[in-house]
């Protein structure tokens, strides 16, 4: 299933609010990352980099994008292995020029839904400042730098929330309504962008704030769009993790949503697993590191009887790019080399 039908049925330098958790010195680096962490995440890259087109992108699901593109790319980024000189040096230059290039120069806008924006310029964002560009363009010749195409990404995305009555995204930019999915995606993105100093307008970020506010409930549940509730661990995860990293860690909403994660660690993510996973893992990291350490030790041994033989996870996201990609994000904050994996 495409990823805007998949996302439909149903990541930011993040500096610590107001938290009732100390930091502890390993938090940042960790210690050392299990190996059956690193034998899965270097089989689940080694796919990745086989099946990459020389465009940049992946092919074989039924929706590609900049925001898959995006979310491939940041794996890559999260291993450890340095972006400019590693042993997916390539991988990585192309999938930042397939980026670039599907970027409406006019506009800003990346690909064809405020989902694949967002992913977007998330990737963007946690490339820029680290992807030395004097060889990213092999004619010397870039349509616009890193900097230039986040800056661009992220005046669309507050062009279009400008439009949005309700002070937040849904897949068209031109969209006047709104749900908790998309925007987090968004919102994600944008925080990333601020944090790596990127203008980003306070009013904006308190208007996607206080939307979430008004999506999340007296038990810690967050709706999907309009007010109808469920049990939904995904929209949860996205709830408890933009109060995070958006430095509001002292509203109760934020407290509600990760009680309601703390509470069930154990449960098994159902429909759309991955983008689950791929929430839920950065959301008891942001929230609660000891809660994350113990969901963790099971996400594991669930990755591992999942993950293929040809170092591929299985799922439901749009093909295995996206589920790969997601499932290996699920897993990066082991290594926490992302600025997004930063508390």
């Amino acid at each position: 299933m495409a990823i805007v039908s998949a996302l439909f049925a149903f990541c930011c330098l993040a500096f610590t609010g107001s938290s009732a958790h100390a930091q502890a010195p390993n938090i940042r680096y960790g210690e050392a990352v299990p190996r059956d962490v690193r034998e899965m995440y270097d089989r689940g890259l080694q796919f990745l980099a086989s099946t990459q087109t020389e465009k940049g992108d992946w092919q074989g699901g039924s929706d590609q994008g900049p925001g898959g593109t995006g979310l491939c790319l940041m794996a890559f980024l999260a291993s450890g292995e340095d972006p400019n000189f590693g042993l997916y040096v390539n991988q990585i230059r192309k999938a930042l020029r397939a980026i670039i290039r599907d970027q409406n120069a006019q506009t800003g806008y990346l690909g064809n839904s405020m989902y694949h924006h967002g992913f977007g310029m998330l990737a963007l964002a946690e490339a820029y400042g680290v992807v030395d560009e004097r060889n990213l363009w092999p004619d010397g010749k870039p349509p616009r730098s890193i900097g230039v195409a986040l800056e661009l990404a992220v005046r669309a995305a507050i062009t279009s929330q400008k439009k949005n009555p309700l002070g937040a995204w849904r897949y068209s930019p031109d969209s006047n309504d709104a749900d908790t999915s998309v925007s987090g995606s968004v919102l994600v993105g944008l925080l990333a962008a601020r944090n790596a100093g990127i203008e980003v307008p306070d009013e904006a970020i308190d208007k996607a704030i206080n939307y979430f506010k008004q999506m999340t409930s007296g038990n810690g549940q967050v709706a999907y769009s309009g007010l109808g509730f469920d049990d939904s661990l995904a929209r949860v995860s996205i709830g408890t993790l933009v109060y995070s990293i958006g430095r509001r860690k002292d509203l109760p909403e934020f407290e509600r949503a990760l009680g309601f994660l703390k509470q069930r660690l154990e449960q098994q993510s159902g429909n759309w697993a991955e983008y689950t996973r791929y929430y839920q893992a950065q959301a008891l990291f942001q929230g609660d590191v000891d809660a994350w350490e113990k969901w963790n030790k099971l996400l594991i041994r669930q990755l591992k009887q999942m993950q293929q033989q040809n170092g591929s996870f299985k799922g439901s996201m749009g093909g295995p790019s996206i589920d790969t990609s997601m499932s290996l994000l699920a897993l990066a904050l082991n290594y926490r080399f992302l600025p997004i994996y930063e508390r």
